[in-house]
């Protein structure tokens, strides 16, 4: 007869251990992972170092500044990330028995969307009282990140993936502009020439954003190679630099607003701008939506028009 031996203590971990472990292992940084979970890096490290003495096996291996997940760790992520998934969907399927305008929403949204994003959780808030709204704000290459590893319900972008696993609806037009100091000579003019640019010199956002990869595109389709003398990670800071005449800027016209109102940037009229763009709603194409993401959904869709 063969016997097996169970020893409770190897299973004796929690879920808030798995949760901080697959944040440090999506990362591999122990302070990001404690940003996100609003705790201590230290306790981030204690909470780890208990479910590495339940496994008994090393999970990190540290080789310089970097983290690096062990055998055991890979293996790990890959049932943590489906108990969370698990988990996710029971937690949908509760909600939806609560009824309507219940439940949690996470959303994902880019940098730029962010200056409009909060009014219209506003507006959606106020007719959706009972639906907690978790707000995650990163660049596009961070927001796709969130998409893939099923970490959000919804990501608002200006350009969504063309892959199939992604279903993607636009909603709101998101023009983009150049801009100038008051003072700049462009800003005196009527009309600018787009070649006028290509002796001009810019300040702009990082690869991997959206406004930097719609610019890239509109510049090598007139096959002009754009002076980029600083790359900046905000929009904030490229307004600033943009005020001092440091250069130009292109943003999206969402996030200049307040500094048109108030004459410290001046609108070029610069030939083929505004870009014409779209804000989209996009989710996991086989992504079981909870009540609350179906809500803000249609709320995007009906009624975001700002």
């Amino acid at each position: 007869m063969l016997m097996v031996c169970y020893n409770p203590a190897m299973l004796n971990f929690t879920l808030r251990q798995l949760q901080v472990f697959e944040k440090v292992a999506s990362h591999l940084n122990y302070s990001r992972a404690a940003e996100e979970l609003y705790l201590s890096q230290p306790a981030v490290s204690m909470q780890i170092k208990q479910l590495e003495g339940h496994i008994g096996l090393p999970l990190f291996e540290q080789m310089g500044k970097k983290t690096y997940l062990t055998e055991a760790g890979r293996e790990l992520f890959h049932y943590s990330r489906n108990i969370a998934q698990q988990l996710a969907e029971m937690e949908t399927v509760f909600d939806e028995m609560k009824g309507p305008g219940h439940g949690k929403l996470t959303l994902s949204v880019v940098n730029t969307a962010n200056y409009f994003t909060p009014k219209l959780l506003a507006k959606f808030c106020r007719s959706h009282p009972n639906i907690n709204v978790i707000l995650q704000v990163a660049n596009r290459d961070a927001v796709l990140k969130h998409l893939a590893d099923n970490s959000t319900d919804l990501a608002i972008m200006g350009r969504p993936p063309d892959v199939p696993d992604i279903s993607a609806e636009p909603f709101l037009d998101n023009p983009l502009v150049v801009i100038a100091a008051p003072d700049h000579p462009l800003a005196q003019l009527k009309r600018v020439k787009f070649a006028r640019l290509a002796t001009e010199t810019f300040l702009s956002r990082e690869p991997g954003s959206g406004t930097r990869g719609a610019m890239e595109r509109i510049f090598a389709e007139y096959r002009i190679q754009p002076h980029i003398s600083m790359e900046m990670e905000t929009n904030e800071a490229i307004k600033q630099a943009v005020q001092a005449g440091m250069g130009l800027g292109i943003l999206s016209l969402h996030s200049i607003e307040l500094e048109l109102e108030t004459r410290r940037l001046a609108l070029l009229n610069v030939e083929h701008f505004p870009l014409l763009r779209h804000w989209y709603v996009a989710h996991r194409s086989t992504k079981r939506l909870s009540g609350a993401a179906l809500a803000f959904k249609e709320f995007l869709l009906t009624e975001a028009r700002l």
